[in-house]
């Protein structure tokens, strides 16, 4: 099917990536939205609705769903795939990438583990003839949809492939700022998560808003110690990618991240929530790789370390706040 290639390609059907590739279509890429399930395919090609996500909003009409393989050699790939899943689906279809094929993670995480960010995945499976770009920021996918004015930033370590790719993505109602520090915005996407399930359950145990903006401020610290410490660059934690994905994250009800955090501090057990919820919550597993990252590099990370307490050993996120409170007194 190479004579019939989109443009580009969106790989993963969630809310996220079938928002993107809405969006695309509707900037007049050819664009194709790769899902495992053909059900699903088809009924967005039909009623152009996606059953499963946001099944509220109606899907631009020529995009086109389908879950054959081949789409995915289109020269562009947005790689819509859960973090932790992404490893084992870039090698299950690497054969079909193109020869040189550009891929934009819209993701956001670090693999459990290895503590590999999407473009590192990306290196080691594809190989260095693949081109690689990450795009981020405040983005709530019913917002995307809804056609509401966002703003995200699109990282390049190649700067005209960047500015390139930028103008693509860009549309009337959605603003794409370029950027050449991968390395900070693809941490500054992945940590928001973690800190956006301690500001829930702030809320959860109703804490008011001093303590959120505290969490927010305080968290922020700790994303830029853990980027800097990595070699990312201090500025970009003040923008799209960090300040403003985080404040988004852990205010906005739309979060998943937040909402396990308000159920945590209301008293559910994690089990029950991710029961309750239907889709992953990257939080929950990046929690783990960024108390691994932070140890790794000698880097503090102390509401990190408080959420992975909480989600995986079953500590009391009051005991947990009450630890963070009672540390030891420091300049800011």
């Amino acid at each position: 099917m190479q004579h019939s290639l989109p443009d580009i390609c969106v790989a993963g059907g969630g809310s996220w990536g079938t928002a993107l590739a809405h969006h695309l279509a509707t900037c007049g890429l050819k664009t194709a939205l790769w899902l495992r399930d053909g059900a699903v395919a088809r009924s967005i090609n039909e009623e152009h609705r996606n059953p499963r996500y946001v099944s509220s909003h109606r899907l631009h009409p020529a995009l086109t769903a389908t879950a054959d393989s081949d789409v995915l050699g289109a020269p562009r790939v947005v790689l819509a795939v859960p973090c932790q899943q992404l490893r084992g689906w870039l090698t299950a279809h690497r054969e079909h990438f193109c020869a040189e094929p550009v891929f934009i993670d819209a993701s956001k995480g670090l693999e459990v583990g290895t503590l590999a960010s999407p473009g590192r995945m990306v290196t080691e499976i594809v190989g260095e003839r693949a081109r690689y770009a990450v795009l981020s920021g405040p983005s709530f996918a019913d917002e995307v949809l809804r056609g509401l004015p966002t703003a995200v930033v699109l990282a390049c370590a190649d700067e005209a492939l960047g500015a390139r790719l930028r103008d693509a993505f860009s549309g009337p109602n959605f603003r794409c700022y370029s950027s050449t520090d991968v390395v900070g915005v693809e941490l500054g996407g992945a940590l928001k998560n973690v800190i956006a399930i301690a500001a829930g359950m702030c809320d959860g145990l109703g804490f008011g808003h001093n303590s959120r903006a505290a969490l927010i401020a305080r968290g922020l610290a700790e994303i830029s110690r853990i980027g800097e410490a990595c070699g990312a660059r201090p500025s970009t934690f003040m923008g799209l990618s960090g300040l403003g994905d985080l404040t988004l994250t852990c205010t906005g009800d739309l979060s998943r991240n937040r909402q396990v955090g308000l159920r945590l501090g209301r008293g559910e057990t994690l089990t029950e929530i991710t029961e309750g919820l239907g889709m992953v919550a990257e939080g929950v597993a990046t929690a783990d790789a960024a108390c691994m990252l932070a140890q790794r590099l000698g880097v503090d990370a102390p509401i990190a370390a408080a959420v992975r307490a909480i989600v995986r050993e079953g500590h009391s996120p009051a005991e947990e706040v009450r630890r963070l409170m009672t540390r030891e007194l420091r300049e800011e």
